[in-house]
């Protein structure tokens, strides 16, 4: 579903369609707040274990991370850039789902560090992908200590979280002297790092907002910010990679 401004969302709302789009709404917003009290490992476990992001199979981390057209020109920016050192780099993955794109980077990489907070696809993943410069190991990003390496991924994962949340994050992101960040953003005009409780969906549809980290209140200052990337997603959002140095 295309991202619209409050003039088209009204139009549509009026519309002899507007209760689809109302239902379509009401039916994320339920499912956000059918996620209150819960941990954010529960909450993703959940996710996944019902099915929310769609797909086959036990696990599967949403068309953001199988469709062609969106995974193929990421995985292309990223080598080149992990390629582009005259020594490779440790990279951390960290929320590396159901590794469809990570599998792909694994080889531009001296040691490649795949984290994830629901248990589960963590053991089904160390049983898929075995690699010598390769491992796997759950971790909760908020509460857990990050390890040391050179690059850190962070592909869709933020803008599934609360701003508390994320203010965490960010500041143990700094460790790391480079930062690839994915987040899908609003097409045109928004007001960034709109909050919302963790949960499934992201800040796009529903607030029109997305998670931008040099922005209050995270406040991250690189040395140096590049727009690596910006595809089109399946939903009518931009999904922007930034490649941030820190030091």
């Amino acid at each position: 579903m295309a991202i619209l401004n409050k003039t088209s969302k009204d139009k549509i709302l009026r519309s002899p369609f507007g209760f689809i789009y109302k239902w379509y709404l009401n039916l994320r917003l339920h499912h956000e707040r059918k996620f209150a009290g819960m941990s954010t490992k529960e909450i993703m476990t959940s996710i996944y274990a019902q099915k929310l992001w769609s797909g086959t199979g036990d696990f599967y981390s949403g068309e953001g991370s199988h469709l062609p057209a969106i995974t193929q020109p990421y995985i292309t920016k990223l080598t080149e850039f992990l390629n582009s050192f005259p020594e490779k780099l440790i990279v951390c993955d960290f929320g590396c789902g159901d590794f469809e794109v990570g599998k792909e980077l694994v080889d531009a990489a001296k040691q490649y560090l795949a984290f994830d907070i629901v248990d589960g696809l963590i053991e089904r993943n160390k049983k898929m992908y075995q690699k010598e410069n390769l491992h796997f190991d759950t971790i909760d990003l908020v509460t857990d200590k990050l390890p040391h390496a050179d690059v850190a991924i962070v592909r869709q994962v933020l803008q599934h979280l609360s701003n508390r949340e994320i203010g965490i994050i960010t500041e143990k992101l700094r460790q790391y002297k480079y930062l690839l960040i994915t987040e899908n953003v609003p097409e045109k005009h928004f007001v960034a790092n709109i909050d919302k409780p963790a949960g499934p969906y992201t800040r796009v549809l529903t607030k029109n907002s997305g998670v931008v980290l040099t922005e209050a209140p995270f406040h991250l200052k690189p040395i140096s910010n590049i727009e690596l990337l910006c595809t089109n997603d399946f939903d009518g959002s931009h999904m922007v990679t930034h490649l941030y140095t820190m030091y």
